[in-house]
């Protein structure tokens, strides 16, 4: 290749490894002759030589929520951005195969890793452990007692925006449908939802299950079912599938919604759109999340010894027919909703 370019070995691997600069101009050169030829580098020895696999773990907790794969396409974006590819690893909300799929990417050699941790307490041992030997950023989910930079989104003020939401449309009580454990995103939208409800409803409870569309049917037809002095007038799910599994129950049993009963739920994951009536939610900022996930990992690479920092983004409202009678013609009957 340096014989068709005319310039020596040394320009070549400098322009391909793109670790010093050079000309524009021999740059263009040299990566047209290596697209004419079919070149590929040679990514195990460029990684002996730098000590950089220019490779990112990323371990989720539920891939089959699709809020996880939707987060995992922006990170995979905003790490190409960066040069980087990205490792996928599920641990099924099961701490013990987190341990594994941490330990599994870290023989690997990732220049560092970005977790949405299972568990505030069980995972505490396994990202104590990864944190200490490569950067780790923790994505949409916190643990407060290891010190590893944290990107997340304001869960406690996504959960008062449904909350005045549905007191501006007269809605006073109020069943929170959430996971039991100790997942931070369940713990404070929970939390917040106790700390309003208890100045401002005339009636509220928690229902505990988990992040699936089957608890959200089950909580719901109990809700249902409850003696009249204890029925809810709009349950506030802890994520969107909790909200499509009340909502089908609500169907099957005949309760008009949102004339009986308003429900919410929170991420706006693609599926809130398509629900009957379409789902009121609270949006994160996928892309940003993932793109300061991306910063942080990056710059904890170049400043192992830096202060560990925590990141909370603000998410916004989306109301839909869920909350709010759908006028016929209406923006509200196109499904989109409107954000507020």
């Amino acid at each position: 290749m340096a014989e068709a370019v005319g310039c020596s070995v040394a320009t070549v691997s400098r322009v391909l490894a793109g670790d010093r600069p050079v000309g524009a101009e021999l740059a263009r050169r040299v990566q047209e002759a290596a697209r004419e030829l079919g070149y590929l580098p040679n990514q195990v020895a460029r990684a002996l030589r730098s000590r950089s696999t220019r490779t990112v773990g990323l371990v989720l907790p539920q891939i089959t929520n699709p809020f996880f794969p939707e987060l995992m396409r922006a990170v995979e974006h905003a790490l190409h951005d960066q040069g980087r590819a990205l490792l996928l690893a599920d641990s099924a909300d099961d701490p013990e195969l987190e341990a594994e799929r941490v330990e599994l990417l870290i023989a690997r050699q990732v220049d560092g890793l970005i977790v949405a941790p299972v568990d505030q307490e069980r995972s505490v041992p396994t990202l104590a452990k990864a944190a200490a030997r490569v950067p780790v950023v923790l994505l949409d989910r916190c643990v407060d007692s290891v010190q590893a930079d944290a990107v997340t989104v304001d869960n406690a003020a996504g959960i008062r925006l449904l909350l005045d939401h549905l007191r501006a449309q007269g809605r006073r009580r109020l069943w929170f449908l959430g996971p039991a454990g100790e997942v931070s995103a369940g713990v404070e939208r929970r939390a917040a939802f106790q700390e309003w409800a208890a100045r401002h409803a005339d009636l509220w409870r928690v229902e505990l299950g988990d992040f699936s569309i089957d608890f959200g049917e089950h909580a719901a037809g109990k809700a249902v079912t409850a003696p009249a002095a204890l029925r809810p007038d709009a349950l506030v799910c802890a994520n969107d599938l909790i909200a499509a599994g009340a909502l089908r129950r609500l169907r099957e049993l005949g309760v008009e919604v949102p004339g009986q009963i308003a429900v919410t739920g929170f991420d706006d994951i693609a599926l809130a759109t398509l629900t009957s009536p379409a789902l009121t939610t609270v949006r994160q900022p996928n892309r940003e999340l993932a793109a300061e996930a991306a910063r942080m990992l990056l710059a904890r690479i170049e400043s192992p010894q830096a202060s560990a920092r925590a990141v909370r983004l603000t998410p916004a409202l989306v109301a839909r027919g869920s909350t709010v009678p759908v006028r016929e013609g209406s923006p509200e009957a196109s499904r989109e909703g409107s954000r507020l």
